[in-house]
């Protein structure tokens, strides 16, 4: 453990969050399935074997402090360096001095945080150091490895994934920041308020400490309450990108929780894109596709009211179109889900790219001139306004194509109605 410091004031003008950095994985709060009896940090250090790493989480859950505790844990010289700052002639550099580590019997952890800034370029200057064992490379990032580093370098690495800590997690690291920065003395803090203030941290390792090192040398005259707490420091934005994996991951569960009708779920994801700062317009686009896509005629008000509540929201703004959002989350979420119009418009799109080139038959055809009628154009046509029934029953598929069946309504909501029609009419069309 890290030596505690004195009451006065430390000398050491680094971040408690550097100051406290556990120096082995053995002292690591959470990260259980990378750190436990079988996660994967833990099973390459058992094993003496280290192998190549992407470590793939939210800022503050540990990245850096893994990559480091690792190369503590087994001995290895520590090289850490920034993609944002960094670059090929960087990395070559580094690349020579682990050569000389490795001559002195010593292997180097070449770290490269936020490695998904690298180009392509910079990411194959790696790829050679990494065939030849000249260093053991640990990346970190925030976004998804998939989408931003290049195979080559994706297939010679494992990847870790971190998560956010929990407030269980944030509670004993608390408690173990508290003691290291005060020894005997407190925080403070009411207890509900420690509770409060690692439910703010959001997951969030670096937030906490800052907030720790914060009170600890504030003068406040009585231990402060929750609301007290968030009116004395700055709550930590939601994480989210706004163009990244975050964004993608938020937008996924709007639109899986409203399809699953859990309307509550499908509010809080909401709350979640619009209070850390998304396009509220991408949101409204997207929730009127799902108005179309997954309710479709089973409401056919859902895609009235998407488009009602997105010419509110453009019109008057936040806060006050914010009701209009909420409105539309609600209906979606309860409204019945059927996607029998957005199935019907695959069937019919797979059959025309087939039989694109077949005439519709001529009973349903123009007939402008005397020519064309006398090639039979129009005839046979029924009006079908004028019949008993209002239906003819006529075929207006090409000749030589079988009658087709695209679209299928559901017995629920609107469509319900819709499907007692199309039985209706399909039972008068066998007796024609």
């Amino acid at each position: 453990m890290p030596k505690k410091e004195s009451k006065s004031i430390s000398a050491d003008h680094r971040p408690l969050a550097e100051r406290m950095r556990p120096q082995t994985i053995d002292d690591i709060i959470g990260q259980a399935a990378l750190l436990g009896p079988n996660g994967l940090v833990r099973q390459m250090v058992v094993s003496g074997h280290l192998s190549n790493l992407l470590l793939w989480g939210p800022p503050g859950s540990g990245k850096t402090t893994i990559a480091r505790a690792l190369a503590n844990t087994v001995d290895m010289e520590f090289m850490p360096m920034s993609a944002v700052f960094s670059g090929t002639a960087d990395i070559k550099k580094a690349m020579e001095a682990a050569k000389m580590h490795r001559q002195l019997g010593r292997g180097t952890l070449l770290f490269i945080d936020e490695i998904h800034r690298f180009n392509k370029t910079q990411q194959d200057t790696l790829l050679p150091y990494l065939e030849n064992g000249t260093v053991v490379f640990v990346g970190a990032t925030t976004e998804n490895p998939s989408f931003n580093l290049n195979n080559a370098l994706l297939s010679r690495c494992h990847i870790g994934v971190l998560t956010p800590l929990s407030t269980e997690d944030l509670m004993e690291l608390l408690d173990r920041a508290e003691k290291f920065i005060l020894e005997k003395g407190k925080l403070p803090l009411q207890e509900p308020t420690r509770i409060h203030l690692c439910q703010m941290a959001d997951g969030d390792a670096r937030f906490l400490l800052n907030t720790v090192e914060y009170l600890a040398h504030t003068k406040f005259k009585q231990p402060l309450s929750p609301e007290e707490l968030d009116a004395a420091i700055q709550k930590r934005a939601p994480l989210s990108d706004k163009s990244g994996d975050e964004h993608y991951n938020l937008i996924s569960a709007v639109h899986k929780s409203l399809r699953a009708s859990d309307t509550d779920a499908a509010l809080y994801w909401t709350a979640r894109m619009m209070t850390s700062g998304q396009d509220p317009m991408y949101l409204f686009r997207r929730l009127t596709r799902f108005a179309m896509e997954d309710i479709g005629l089973a409401d056919p008000n859902a895609m009235q009211l998407a488009l009602a509540a997105w010419q509110i929201y453009e019109r008057m703004g936040s806060p006050e179109g914010d009701l209009a959002l909420t409105e539309l989350v609600i209906y979606l979420g309860t409204a019945p889900k059927s996607t029998a119009n957005y199935r019907a418009q695959g069937a019919a799109y797979r059959a025309a790219q087939n039989s694109g080139s077949l005439m519709p038959p001529k009973n349903i055809l123009n007939a402008p001139t005397k020519m064309m009628k006398n090639m039979g154009y129009g005839a046979g046509y029924v009006y079908e306004p004028n019949t008993e029934s209002g239906f003819s029953g006529q075929n207006c598929f090409p000749e030589s194509m079988p009658r087709q069946t695209f679209y299928s309504p559901k017995e629920i909501g609107f469509e319900r109605e819709i499907k007692k029609r199309v039985d209706y009419w399909n039972n008068l069309r066998k007796k024609i």
